[in-house]
């Protein structure tokens, strides 16, 4: 379509598929958003003999959405994917659509009104599908793409992400809290996509220069990790190869609100190569086995378009989908086990979210609550062992429900929860009436029963397992149900 554009005549409808310029000087207000290797938003072509916009990279010309046979092509070759079956489209930088002198050039009016009318086509053509709005603006600002329910049905939330691993750096509630209590309601049809990492580089676009400069310095040490503004790394390097870091980083991921997108890879704890320049070391093929590619392809080596990773750490050879699905102890088979305690109730996932504030800031505690479910989310964001106390004054009467066990605690008759994590922990309860909890005592193993009232040998023996552990607190229905997808 390019080619025709630029061989056709100035004004015509062919030319006017793209945004052209006889000068680089128009929408000087706009920011350049890859300035590692943009000088310009604006680039010169040698066969127009004209300056086409483009907000990315300069051999991607942005197309002329005021043109409305271009947004006539779009919902074509949209409906074309519908039809194929296709489930979701991810509409990528969908701030940027339209253009208008005097204006920053981003969530301009008239690009809802583009969004607006893609949607009224999925809801008359294709009411099971859904459109996920890749924004990465501030909370406030995305808001606007949910429309009144008329927009996308799902946003990314980038500024959530950053904030995740800053946490963890440094060892402080803060920056979560500080974000999602910025984060404003959205419509009941709608949803937030909530994620660790991507096929780009982790951006920090959503933070402030102090703050970007802290993780560069503690996740990217090496200057050849960074590109643009953000970081060209997957998780696990990320977190050093720490599985107790990486556990609590899905943990997070699972329990937040808005539905978890979890990278391909990250899953068994994948590496990168960010030697292969640009984002490239981030896509790396799946590692399924230790065979041949990776066991991604049968293909001749040499004919891949990126290698698999093969350092003696992440290398296929040792992480891989066949070795880890033989492991029970592996993160694969922990994944799993996260992902069916997640499915047991809906307050994970459209549940809404209240924090309570301990004394000791390197602990987050928060509450996941939904018609009769309620999660008690509390999490060790430390190195080293913390002690917290938690308010459960609300929830008298009630007996604490772990979620993996299902094993009840005994009452606390000064209705708290008092506890010593581990470091990097996550722990759910799940605080039920007595009734209730009694009935789930009985099913529960002898070794698994707590040791009496009043006592926290119950507290003891759990922390003593494994360091990733989710605990809530759930409605009358929630822990005595079986496992299953509600």
């Amino acid at each position: 379509m390019f080619q025709a554009a630029r061989r056709a005549a100035p004004g015509s409808p062919k030319r006017n598929y793209y945004v052209w310029s006889d000068t680089p000087d128009r929408y000087a207000g706009t920011r350049i958003i890859f300035r590692d290797t943009e000088t310009s938003n604006w680039a010169l072509d040698p066969v127009a003999k004209s300056y086409y916009w483009h907000r990315f990279f300069s051999h991607q010309p942005d197309l002329n959405f005021d043109n409305p046979h271009v947004v006539r092509a779009v919902i074509h070759i949209m409906e074309y994917w519908l039809d194929q079956g296709v489930d979701g489209l991810r509409l990528d930088a969908i701030p940027y659509l339209m253009e208008r002198e005097g204006t920053s050039n981003e969530n301009l009016r008239e690009t809802h009104e583009v969004v607006k009318r893609i949607r009224k086509v999925i809801n008359e053509h294709y009411a099971d599908r859904m459109l996920l709005a890749e924004a990465n603006q501030w909370p406030e600002d995305v808001r606007d793409y949910f429309g009144d329910g008329d927009e996308c049905h799902m946003a990314y939330h980038f500024p959530l992400m950053p904030r995740m691993y800053m946490a963890i750096a440094q060892e402080d509630r803060h920056p979560i809290v500080e974000i999602m209590e910025q984060t404003p309601d959205i419509p009941d049809t709608c949803q937030w996509a909530i994620f660790l990492r991507n096929h780009d580089e982790l951006t920090l676009e959503m933070v402030t220069s102090r703050e970007r400069d802290y993780m560069y310095k503690m996740y990217a040490a090496d200057p050849r990790a960074r590109l643009n503004l953000g970081i060209r790394r997957r998780l696990a390097p990320l977190m050093e190869n720490d599985m107790e870091r990486i556990k609590l980083m899905n943990s997070l991921l699972l329990s937040m609100p808005g539905a978890p997108i979890i990278y391909y890879g990250d899953e068994i704890g994948m590496g990168d190569n960010f030697f292969l320049g640009d984002r490239n070391g981030v896509r790396t093929p799946m590692q399924w086995s230790p065979d041949r590619n990776a066991g991604f392809s049968r293909a001749d080596p040499q004919q891949l378009y990126l290698p698999p990773i093969m350092d003696p750490i992440y290398g296929f050879e040792a992480v891989n989908v066949e070795a880890q699905t033989r492991d029970r102890s592996s993160l694969l088979n922990w994944m799993k086990r996260m992902l069916q305690v997640r499915k047991t109730s809906q307050a994970f996932g459209r549940g809404t979210l209240r924090f309570i504030r301990p004394g000791n800031r390197k602990v987050l505690v928060y509450l996941r609550e939904y018609a009769e479910d309620s999660i008690l989310c509390v999490v060790n964001l430390a190195r080293s062992a913390q002690p917290v106390e938690v308010d459960l004054t609300d929830f008298k009467s009630t007996v604490p429900i772990e979620l993996v066990g299902h094993t009840p605690f005994p009452p606390d008759r000064r209705a708290s929860l008092s506890a010593h994590l581990a470091r990097v922990r996550l722990l759910l309860v799940s605080i039920e009436p007595r009734r209730a909890a009694a009935r789930l005592a009985r099913r529960a193993p002898a070794a698994g029963r707590p040791a009496g009232p009043g006592s926290v040998r119950w507290l003891d023996q759990l922390l003593s397992r494994p360091r990733c552990h989710l605990a809530g607190r759930a409605g009358p229905r929630s822990c005595a149900r079986s496992w299953k997808n509600r």
